[in-house]
């Protein structure tokens, strides 16, 4: 498939007394259990996997049977082309479903329990027979209706609707961790009787795709509106974002040219639009780059050229096991989600933009006026942007908290 522009983890602790101080504010709400982010190919994926909260209910196909509590999660196509989107359920009632075909600009309503913990990505170039479907990315193994989480590469939309010592909190998250293959968006959906949260908090989106980015800009109102305008990454373009990818992790190279020999660097061939990338760790599958066994320790395992690269590109999405610090969204419980493949726009800089007022907002549940005043000021919103936009920058303010977060409560990484 060739995508057309779109129609308009584990408990560790802290390395800082800053991060103590946080984390003891925290940890008589939020709730912590084991869980690391690598990709499901990985060797040791089941026995770390499967190390959950004995808590929450055992994953069950659904959708839900009761209406009260039920959730809204809706699966919407913005690409040029038809995809094959995959749902997983790890706990809780599921959408009844674990995969479909969705035509370019259709979406799919379904919904989910109130404690759905789950995962969705999107299929391409897809063969169907049936209740098979071979499919080129996300395949999971071969079934149209999936039962296992899909092949690498892909772009993933996580989600813990029930998270917290009480399971008002949800985490979500967008991850690069199982590698890339196309554009996607997470939305949140308020509930009438929710807590107002300023969309520009919440609507995140991964756009690494040639053809799909918006011009440069350090703010926009795409799947918010002008009264909260969204951080973007504002330093890539159309052109860059064809070559993120380093080459050994290219899914599909492009052909040799004539003679048989790459130039060097091979990066000087123009790649295709339509260019899934592996991970560092998808690609080799090694303890190393998937920070496991006596990697399994963010003093080791260090973010490698895939990972920077990937953060410089989505600097909201998870890019390798230990990228807690920019890549985890915590709002209170209740409402909707929208799943979006190739959204418009950029990527989103939300959590090292406003990463104060989301840490109120995961603390307390609502925010103070002078912050909703705050994040409604777009200049104050652009300057944060792009103050915090350097690819491997350190923690800001909101990396400290999300690390003593992600420390004291359970995330689905996985």
């Amino acid at each position: 498939m060739r995508p057309v522009r779109p129609r308009e983890k584990n408990c560790r602790p802290s390395t800082s007394g800053r991060q103590l101080v946080f984390a003891l504010a925290l940890a008589a709400q939020l709730s912590c259990t084991s869980a690391i982010v690598f990709p499901s190919t990985h060797a040791n994926y089941k026995t770390d996997y499967l190390s959950l909260n004995k808590r929450y209910n055992p994953a069950r196909r659904g959708p839900p049977e009761d209406w009260n509590g039920r959730v809204p999660l809706k699966i919407t196509n913005s690409c040029g082309d038809t995809i094959w989107p995959g749902i997983t359920t790890q706990h809780g009632v599921g959408p009844g479903t674990g995969g479909f075909e969705l035509a370019a600009g259709d979406s799919r309503e379904l919904w989910v329990g109130p404690t759905w913990q789950g995962r969705a990505w999107g299929r391409t170039n897809c063969t169907v027979s049936g209740e098979s479907a071979g499919c080129a990315t996300g395949d999971c193994f071969g079934k149209l209706d999936c039962e296992f989480s899909g092949a690498v590469p892909s772009t993933l939309a996580e989600f813990n609707l029930a998270g917290g010592v009480s399971g008002r909190q949800t985490f979500y998250d967008i991850s690069l961790v199982d590698g890339y293959n196309l554009p996607v968006g997470i939305n949140y959906v308020p509930a009438k009787n929710t807590t107002f949260i300023p969309p520009n908090l919440t609507n995140c989106a991964c756009i690494a795709t040639a053809g799909f980015m918006a011009q440069r800009a350090a703010s926009g109102s795409v799947y918010t509106n002008t009264t909260f305008p969204v951080p973007w990454e504002s330093y890539e373009s159309n052109d860059s974002v064809r070559d993120w990818c380093p080459w050994p992790l290219l899914s599909n190279p492009p052909d040799k040219p004539g003679n048989g020999i790459y130039p060097y660097p091979d990066d000087n061939i123009r790649r295709p639009d339509f260019s899934p990338c592996k991970s560092q760790c998808a690609a080799t599958n090694s303890d190393r780059d998937c920070c496991v066994g006596k990697w399994h320790d963010p003093n080791k395992c260090k973010p490698g050229d895939y990972s920077k690269h990937a953060k410089a590109m989505c600097p909201d999405a998870y890019s390798f096991a230990f990228d807690d610090d920019t890549s985890t969204f915590i709002v209170p419980s209740g409402g909707g989600w929208e799943v979006v493949f190739c959204p418009a726009g950029r990527s989103t800089n939300i959590l090292r933009t406003m990463g104060p007022q989301l840490f109120e907002l995961a603390s307390a549940g609502f925010l103070r006026q002078e912050s909703l005043e705050l994040v409604k000021n777009q200049s104050w919103i652009e300057s944060q942007s792009k103050e915090n936009a350097a690819p491997g920058l350190g923690a800001s303010a909101w990396g400290l908290i999300a690390t003593t977060v992600t420390a004291t409560a359970f995330l689905v990484c996985w």
